[in-house]
């Protein structure tokens, strides 16, 4: 009986660990796809300040931890070019904090 609440404490934890990593993880990654497709439909209007406010707006939706000023558009005559990055502190129990960089570099 020990052994197996034993082996439930320890699952309990990983599925915690596991939560407390995907989220941001998932956020990244949702708004570096959505960042990627902003700047595709956008190609066409080439309206630097529209890709900031509708990446910004995206970030936003996501809980990206970024202001406006963070997001940098480059624009030359054949590509768009969109930077911005980020950090994130995942705290584990009050016990342990790890900080992670995402860094979002797309370009069309």
């Amino acid at each position: 009986m020990k052994k197996a609440i034993l082996w439930l404490l320890i699952l309990v934890f990983l599925v915690y660990l596991g939560l407390k990593f995907g989220f941001p993880y998932y956020r990244y990654l949702a708004f570096k796809s959505d960042a990627k497709e902003i700047v595709k439909v956008s190609i066409e209007a080439r309206d630097e300040e529209n890709i900031r406010n509708l990446i910004f707006e995206r970030a936003q939706e996501l809980k990206v931890p970024i202001d406006k000023a963070d997001i940098e558009v480059f624009m030359t005559e054949k590509n768009i070019k969109v930077k911005t990055s980020w950090f994130e502190v995942v705290d584990i129990l009050g016990v342990y904090q790890k900080t992670l960089k995402f860094n979002v570099d797309t370009s069309l």
